[in-house]
């Protein structure tokens, strides 16, 4: 007998059931390891929404997709309806202005994505057993785009591997360009250094003593150690930094109150002096992996912010074991550190047929200008050669 199979978009990510969400978006192991990607949990999503950073008045309305197999839960995405771009880190202004000036109407668009978070991770989220199920997520975000006069679709910040998939049904493949570091089984942050060219080596050192020398002390917090006054000074960091990058933090006061339910996904790693925070960087805990999201100082030392976001980081995941940490969007500064270039990917549906053409010659471009980048970028790394 054949299955019924129905898909259904919700308004609020508390319509589908945290265990339902969950055994799609990230299935735990029998000895109850963490979820890979802390960002497409059901209460990280949740904790946007009840914080007002998402819905009505922000241009990120969610229209979460589930997909139900004889009733069950086999299949979900983080969808939403967007008035504009910003947000999203993966930038199609160009192609938004382009078409108003041929008369259409870019917005509002079709997201498939973690709001404010430019970190790889599934988007297509199907149940173990059920990844074929995938491409018929893709088809319902075309298929609602085409009922509502949408003009696109995106799920960006996707695996190749689902970009390969989106392609199969049409989507069109753009890349993009991130600075990752990788574990390559170190046993101490020493260990690490050895790796790079002597000069790099003695950069970073004296760089570590410089950012030390702020008066203070560093402290790596996570889980219950994390303290209401720990969120309150992160919330303070992240608006100073919020309003002199972005002009409006995308992050309300109410996410950090509701932050501290991820705490056991959250490290956070302090500077502080008489036991006041005087900065901050805000990580989450994956898998395998360490992201970085947001950093801010209520002083100005020179190198904290180096150590605190990618030394302090690579220290913890080295003792933790975690094969890699993504410090987030842009910044050639990393590489120095360590941090090397890797491709990122996403899909776009692009229902007018000359807007699609034009977007596609685009990216076809754009894609050869990327590997172009990365290239370039590798052989400028830090790391030891074999004649080293």
């Amino acid at each position: 007998m054949d299955k019924t199979l129905e898909i259904t978009t919700h308004s609020q990510i508390s319509e589908i059931s945290e265990a339902d969400w969950n055994a799609c978006a990230c299935p735990e192991t029998a000895d109850g390891e963490r979820a890979f990607d802390p960002f497409t949990t059901h209460r990280f999503l949740a904790a946007l929404e009840s914080s007002g950073s998402v819905g009505r008045g922000t241009g990120w309305v969610p229209m979460h997709l589930a997909l139900r197999l004889d009733r069950e839960i086999a299949a979900v995405a983080p969808l939403y309806l967007k008035s504009h771009s910003q947000g999203e880190y993966v930038f199609d202004h160009a192609w938004a202005d382009a078409y108003k000036r041929a008369g259409g109407r870019y917005y509002p668009k079709l997201q498939c994505a973690v709001p404010f978070t430019p970190a790889t991770g599934h988007r297509l989220l199907t149940r173990p057993g059920h990844e074929e199920l995938a491409p018929l997520l893709l088809r319902a975000m075309a298929q609602i785009a085409d009922q509502h006069g949408l003009s696109s679709a995106h799920v960006t910040f996707c695996p190749e591997g689902e970009s390969a998939v989106a392609q199969e049904e049409g989507w069109l493949h753009r890349t993009g360009v991130q600075f990752h570091w990788e574990n390559r089984g170190y046993a101490d942050f020493d260990d690490f250094l050895s790796a790079l060219s002597s000069r790099k080596r003695k950069a970073i050192r004296k760089e570590r003593e410089r950012a030390r020398d702020f008066g203070g002390t560093i402290r790596a917090l996570t889980g219950d150690a994390i303290e209401p006054r720990h969120w309150a000074a992160m919330w303070d960091f992240y608006q100073d930094t919020g309003s002199r990058k972005w002009g409006t933090p995308y992050l309300t006061h109410a996410f950090f109150d509701a932050a501290h339910a991820l705490r056991d996904d959250v490290l956070l790693i302090l500077a502080e002096r008489d036991g006041t925070p005087v900065a901050g960087a805000l990580n989450f805990i994956g898998r395998d992996t360490l992201y970085g999201r947001y950093w801010g100082c209520l002083e100005d030392h020179a190198f904290l912010h180096f150590e605190l976001c990618y030394h302090q980081a690579t220290d913890w995941a080295i003792a933790h074991r975690l094969a890699r940490v993504e410090a987030g969007a842009q910044g050639e500064h990393k590489l120095a550190r360590g941090y090397m270039p890797v491709t990122t990917h996403s899909a776009h549906f692009i229902a007018h047929p000359g807007l699609r053409r034009a977007v596609a010659d685009y990216l076809d471009a754009e894609r050869d200008a990327v590997a172009a980048e990365i290239a370039e970028l590798t052989a400028l790394g830090p790391y030891r050669s074999e004649t080293d």
